[in-house]
């Protein structure tokens, strides 16, 4: 870690789809789940109450990653906790970016109701063709020795 910098993401939101358990090919599984937190303010002009919603790509590994698939459901509220990542692929012969949380903790917070969803788009899980890229992203993140509380 370079002295004086940190990179630490917290997030309550809500699941915006059932958690899908994937395997790299070394064997190691790796969830994918879309986060929505929501923030609201009144407009300074209009004095009405105005909302938005952001979408957040979060990824888990290995231990981490059987929690997700087993217990939260779309509609589940989670704090997540994690770094930034943003890497590069490339789509169409260009270089496209996609920033993602790497979690490293993650707890169920209040009930897991089934109704309860943000309004919003819904994000796909993982391509196979991600799952190389998670796989040293695993190995190089030492992400085989975290624990879940």
């Amino acid at each position: 870690m370079a002295r004086g910098t940190i990179n630490k993401v917290i997030l309550i939101g809500y699941l915006g789809h059932d958690p899908e358990i994937r395997y790299m090919p070394k064997g190691n599984p790796v969830v994918n789940v879309s986060l929505a937190t929501t923030e609201s303010w009144k407009d300074k002009e209009s004095g009405e109450r105005r909302e938005r919603t952001e979408w957040h790509r979060v990824v888990l590994f290995n231990q981490l990653a059987e929690i997700a698939a087993k217990y939260p459901k779309k509609g589940s509220q989670l704090y997540v906790e994690g770094s930034n990542r943003t890497r590069v692929y490339k789509k169409d012969g260009e270089d496209r970016y996609l920033t993602e949380i790497i979690c490293t903790e993650i707890q169920m917070l209040g009930k897991n109701p089934q109704s309860l969803s943000p309004n919003g788009a819904d994000d796909t899980g993982i391509s196979d063709s991600e799952l190389a890229h998670y796989e040293s992203l695993a190995e190089v993140s030492g992400q085989n020795e975290l624990s879940a509380e």
